[in-house]
């Protein structure tokens, strides 16, 4: 957590809070508690439990208030996070049958190194030579995955190989990358719209922001929606380096994800996929396997027939050996044997 902001007050799950090996917890609507030390799920007994219910959402109105999140009748979902990432997700009745539902996500303790990735086994250590050298040549990096995959634990990590004197915007929907532990970085995060419907400020306007704000390199916490646009049109102007996390099922299924939400920005299919195929260099699709998170492929993307396709350039099932794809030769004299 940030030092210049105050502790989030946890109440019956304090001792989580204080535990380096949580990332995540969820409270049940009845007051159950489940917590994940990167094994999976598992039931987790507080000294002090939820009395009931209404125990559940007090705790939950309270926990989003000391973020800044309205949670009541009239707003009853809320996302909420603090400066140092811990991110904060709840829903109260009557979306939910009673009570509240409650996850809350613990950042790592330090920004992680891929070295430090490796050894816990997200990757290959013959594949860190390559994931330098994207990051120093400035290739335009996509992170694909499913919840809970590693895609910000492995975008931090390769912020942390940017040089020093690089100026990184970022900009995210709920703060997560807002300790990356450099001096020059500017943190952005959407603001919802008030009491009176009015003030929001969303990811697109966000995104044409950090073109004005003289950025080395520009990040997208999460692609989610119609700031698709913005982000292609601006890696397509010369924006290079930048990084984006998306979710996706895989390599191949990239090209769907990004055609679906250009569709949400208005943009044709043809020309989202040009976009595309000239906006990123390489795909890391990460994966979760009974708690264990790995990069399972390294891709790109490629128009074929006037279709946009995801290509694999390298596999890995997490224990054995890599495999390289029909793409590695030319993908790796580009980025290992060239200069990008």
């Amino acid at each position: 957590m940030d030092a210049t902001e105050p502790p989030v007050l946890l109440g019956p799950l304090e001792e989580l809070g204080r535990d380096p090996t949580v990332t995540d917890v969820a409270v049940t609507c009845e007051g159950r508690v489940w917590v994940d030390r990167g094994g999976g799920m598992s039931e987790y007994h507080p000294l002090v439990r939820f009395r009931s219910p209404s125990a559940v959402r007090d705790f939950a109105v309270q926990l989003c208030a000391q973020m800044g999140r309205r949670l009541d009748d009239a707003c009853p979902i809320a996302d909420a996070s603090t400066v140092g990432g811990v991110r904060v997700h709840a829903v109260i009745a009557p979306l939910v049958p009673y009570g509240a539902a409650i996850s809350i996500r613990f950042p790592n303790c330090g920004t992680p190194s891929l070295e430090a990735l490796a050894v816990r086994g997200m990757m290959p250590a013959a594949w860190l030579p390559l994931l330098r050298r994207l990051v120093a040549h400035r290739a335009t990096m996509l992170i694909t995955g499913g919840t809970g995959a590693g895609k910000t634990t492995l975008l931090k990590a390769l912020l942390a190989e940017c040089a020093v004197c690089e100026r990184i915007v970022t900009v995210e929907e709920v703060r997560e990358l807002g300790g990356l532990g450099r001096g020059n970085h500017v943190s952005l995060v959407s603001r919802e719209a008030n009491v009176e419907g009015v003030g929001a400020v969303g990811l697109p306007e966000l995104v044409k922001a950090t073109l004005r704000m003289r950025p080395d390199r520009v990040v997208l916490g999460e692609c989610r929606g119609e700031e698709v646009a913005d982000v292609l049109r601006a890696f397509n102007s010369g924006h290079r380096g930048g990084m984006l996390t998306l979710h996706a099922d895989g390599v191949a299924r990239v090209p769907a994800r990004l055609l679906s939400l250009g569709l949400l920005a208005g943009m044709a299919p043809d020309a989202t996929a040009l976009l595309a195929e000239g906006a990123f260099d390489v795909i890391v699709h990460l994966q979760r396997r009974e708690g264990r998170r790995h990069i399972a492929q390294l891709g790109r993307l490629a128009v074929r027939d006037g279709r946009l396709v995801g290509v694999p350039v390298l596999t890995w099932d997490g224990a054995g050996h890599a495999a390289a794809g029909e793409s590695w030769g030319p993908f790796r004299a580009r980025w290992l044997d060239g200069a990008g």
